[in-house]
């Protein structure tokens, strides 16, 4: 393991005003790391060889550059933090580094605390990782971009607010550009006929095939349960409003970006739709988020199916990797199949007409 050493805040623990640091706590951190096989750089401010007690052995081992001394006018904790990071190195202090908190990711959990028993220090653990707000997105917003390159993909992620009512409406919207006024009533009236999911089940998967329409309900986890226990009110309600001769197909899917009780729509025409993923995802991860990573790699899978329309889910496949040390750290590796390398050509008009929103 890398180290950096705090020397100033080493050799000064426990130390009273009027008193001086103490090189033996420097040394004892030195020998308990010299111990245990790590590399490690001591760095210390400039300040210190005026207030340290053996001065004048402190002075020969910065000579000898055993201790790095920071330049005067800089600051050590700043040169610490950034050698750390930058080295992917532990920091033995019992200094919070409170003014950097901002700037540095997670200081605590490169901070090693200590303490004395006597002159012997003792290491202590650092704190676990935090883990890196929004990894998931993240990892989402990577890999979309990846499949851009070869495929078109959604990227509407403002969300709407949920209700089967408004998933209607929308979809209507978008589909055939009507106005929205005095559409509520209407809609309501005609899904307050419609039968119960369960009962047009079975005609909705019979049109699978040769459904006109596909529509990719992204939704959030929360609000799945109830979308696709209404996307058959749903799309009957659009085909009726809409007169068509078939009902759209509604897929749901649980989508990453999407925040408890909004929606986003994904709209395609059925000849358009994947049947299978053109691609497999490897997440390549620290080992502080492989874990979390692997226990959501099929919301993972289907936040990308969802926006990529396809009907099924690509393998996402989660490595874990030493070398990547921080926690957040991540590769994304796309494995396109031989027959799918071409990149579908969309219909750009029609596209715009069925996933831009109306404007008011």
């Amino acid at each position: 393991m890398k180290v950096v050493i705090d020397a100033s805040n080493v050799a000064s623990f426990g130390r009273e005003e009027g008193s001086k640091a103490k090189l033996k706590y420097l040394l004892s951190a030195v020998d308990a790391l010299e111990k245990r096989n790590d590399s490690f750089v001591i760095i210390a401010d400039a300040s210190l060889r005026h207030n340290i007690d053996e001065k004048e052995k402190y002075i020969e081992l910065v000579d000898n550059d055993f201790v790095e001394e920071v330049e005067t006018g800089n600051n050590a904790d700043h040169f610490i933090l950034n050698l750390a990071e930058k080295e992917h190195a532990k920091i033995i202090s019992n200094d919070k580094f409170r003014d950097f908190s901002d700037e540095f990711h997670d200081i605590n959990y490169m901070r090693i605390p200590f303490s004395f028993d006597d002159d012997d220090i003792i290491l202590k653990e650092s704190e676990k990782p935090k883990k890196v707000k929004n990894i998931l997105q993240k990892i989402c917003d990577e890999i979309l971009i990846n499949v851009e390159r070869k495929f078109d993909v959604y990227n509407g992620k403002k969300g709407i607010e949920f209700s089967p009512l408004n998933i209607a409406k929308e979809s209507i919207i978008r589909m055939d550009k009507f106005s929205q006024t005095n559409m509520e009533t209407k809609i309501e009236g005609v899904i307050s006929k419609i039968p119960m999911f369960g009962k047009v089940m079975d005609m909705i998967e019979s049109v699978e095939a040769s459904a006109p329409h596909i529509i990719f309900v992204l939704v959030h986890p929360k609000n799945y349960k109830e979308a696709i226990g209404n996307a058959g009110s749903i799309s009957i309600t659009i085909r009726d409003r809409l007169h068509l001769e078939k009902n759209p197909l509604i897929i749901v899917r649980n989508d990453l970006f999407m925040k408890p009780d909004v929606f986003e729509l994904n709209i395609i025409y059925s000849d358009e739709v994947l049947d299978e993923s053109p691609f497999d995802i490897e997440v390549i991860i620290n080992p502080h988020d492989a874990s979390f990573i692997k226990r959501n790699s099929r919301s993972i899978a289907s936040t990308i199916a969802g926006r990529a329309s396809s009907f099924k889910f690509p393998i996402v496949s989660v490595k874990s990797n030493l070398t990547l040390e921080n926690p957040g750290d991540f590769d994304i590796h796309l494995d396109l199949k031989k027959k799918n390398h071409d990149k579908r050509s969309y219909d750009k008009k029609h596209q715009d007409k069925l996933n831009n929103k109306v404007q008011d």
